[in-house]
């Protein structure tokens, strides 16, 4: 069984702030400290309850480097660095059984919600077929693009209600209660992985009960960018087209791997505009 563990930051209990979650920041080394743990909590309770699983861990949080590699758990494999296929869910292919979401955060525009944001700071909005979907949703829907299920997510209680809207089989651990955007009512990180550890376990043996969340395409995609020289320059991309609006570019995509790719490459267009 081959299981992959996506692993974000801003959902990880005791983080609130930016300076725990940007490489630089004053409390950074602790906050990966805090993230790694998380994730070893989970890999230790999918190999609770499958010791023979193939386990693979996608470092998905900003520059795709931030779990500490001499402390994960040597049991499983880890995935880090940009660029790469399929962004923060880099391992996903037909043969993974289970995707776990470690660390999650809610949408942009969503409140009371940790640091939420929708793939970065650049980007308003992401709406597939007409919904508004963050990382969690892309996640899920990339997940089942390739026939996984995501079977548990870990963050705050707006990212876990986000992912029961999409997929309310699935399990929730929410690790902090949100107070707004930069403060929370967090978990003992130690209470934090204990749950954590529980809810792997248990998920993963229920994987093939949770439905598998495919959007068939072909699928219209909007996204809503918060620079609108990056508009301008999006419309140089083949098949993306210019909607209502300076801020707003539309593009139909053949299926959800298509859509993510093009997500991916205009927040990387973003940042460098």
């Amino acid at each position: 069984m081959k299981v992959l563990i996506s692993a974000d930051m801003e959902g990880i209990s005791g983080i609130v702030h930016p300076d725990e979650t940007n490489p630089g920041g004053p409390n950074y080394e602790r906050g990966r400290a805090l993230m790694t743990a998380e994730v070893n909590a989970a890999i230790a309770g999918v190999l609770e309850a499958v010791p023979a699983a193939a386990v693979l861990v996608a470092d998905a949080h900003g520059p795709y480097r931030n779990l500490l590699p001499e402390t994960l758990d040597r049991r499983a494999r880890l995935v880090r660095g940009k660029p790469r296929p399929l962004g923060m869910l880099a391992g996903l292919d037909t043969d993974t059984a289970a995707v776990l979401l470690i660390g999650y955060h809610a949408r942009a525009g969503t409140g009371p919600a940790v640091l939420a944001h929708t793939v970065s700071d650049h980007i308003l909005d992401v709406r597939i077929d007409g919904r508004s979907l963050g990382e969690i949703g892309l996640s899920t829907a990339l997940a089942g693009h390739h026939g996984a299920p995501v079977v548990l997510l870990t963050g705050d209680d707006a990212a876990c209600a986000e992912l029961r809207d999409l997929v309310p089989a699935a399990a929730t651990v929410a690790v902090k209660q949100s107070l707004g955007q930069g403060a929370a009512v967090a978990l003992h990180p130690d209470e934090a992985r204990d749950q954590i550890h529980r809810a792997a376990a248990k998920a993963v043996r229920r994987a093939g009960q949770i439905p598998v969340s495919d959007l068939p395409g072909p699928l219209s995609l909007q996204v809503d960018l918060l620079n609108p020289a990056t508009t301008e320059l999006a419309t140089l991309i083949p098949g993306v087209t210019r909607t209502a609006g300076a801020r707003t570019v539309s593009f139909t995509a053949q299926d959800m791997k298509q859509a993510y790719g093009l997500v991916q490459l205009l927040s990387h267009l973003a940042k460098t505009s």
